[in-house]
């Protein structure tokens, strides 16, 4: 795959099942407040949605669900594999193997597209822009784009919440993330993420706007829930999940605090 890093690949096939880790404990807090972001934006069923980078289903499972026609593309072939099994409810799931820098899909195909993870292993600024100004070009009229980033700060702070900055060996990787946004795992060790961009808010915003894409909000995912392990044991309550989810809501458009948030949503759609 050009382009793809095999370290990429192998992370997400080999180290970490990215559908297992949204839905279980305080893992479903980022799940969770990506789906109410995108559901307040959608229109009612049935829609067209272009899932790029969509991994094994865990969102086009939900939009299924809602009576939405999913189409998934995705890197990895394990992935797609799985989202083609997902039980698809009143809507439907499809998927393909693609690149969300040359979507295989014809001008204004879709009522909106996703992409919740292409932009954070796109490393070169004209790659990601490419991948927005592609999904632009799919969404029709009116059409949504929602596109995810990781917040630059995001290391640290994962970093400080679980000891990794105490090891000598992380507080580089954190450095170089702040400096430029370059992340990199060269050791490939567990628990560090893999080759990535992790983006200032604003970067995101310029990014968008350079696709041709009006920005109509861009919001926080987690808040400083995300950043808090020790909320684990209460996130199991039914009435403390509620207040933990109200606290990323309270803040997720306060400029100052948008990069506490690990990862970052811009909802956007054809200028």
């Amino acid at each position: 795959m050009d382009g793809f890093p095999d370290e990429i690949l192998e992370h997400y096939e080999r180290e970490i099942d990215e559908g297992q880790r949204l839905a279980r404990g305080l893992g479903q807090l980022e799940l969770l407040r990506t789906r109410e972001i995108v559901r307040r934006h959608l229109p009612p069923p049935p829609r067209r949605v272009l899932d790029v980078g969509g991994g094994t289903g865990v969102h086009a499972a939900w939009l299924a669900a809602d009576g939405h026609h999913v189409h998934l593309v995705d890197r990895v072939p394990g992935h797609v594999d799985r989202a083609r099994g997902l039980a698809a409810g009143p809507g439907r799931v499809t998927a393909e193997v693609g690149d969300a820098r040359d979507l295989p899909a014809e001008d204004g195909s879709f009522d909106a597209v996703l992409l919740l993870g292409p932009l954070y292993h796109l490393t070169e600024r004209a790659d990601r822009v490419r991948a927005l100004r592609e999904a632009a070009r799919v969404v029709g009229p009116g059409g949504l784009v929602f596109a995810a980033a990781i917040s630059k700060f995001a290391s640290l702070f994962d970093g400080l919440a679980r000891g990794f900055l105490f090891d000598p060996e992380f507080r580089p990787i954190v450095e170089r993330d702040l400096r430029e946004g370059q992340h990199r795992n060269p050791r490939r060790r567990p628990h560090w993420f893999t080759t990535a961009f992790f983006h200032h808010p604003e970067e995101l915003r310029a990014e968008v706007a350079e696709a041709g894409l009006e920005v109509l909000e861009l919001v926080g995912v987690e808040g400083l829930a995300g950043s808090l392990p020790q909320l684990g044991q209460r996130w199991e309550s039914d009435r403390d999940r509620e207040l933990i989810l109200w606290s990323a809501r309270a803040v997720e458009a306060e400029p100052s605090l948008l990069g506490l948030s690990a990862h970052l949503l811009a909802v956007a759609r054809p200028a």
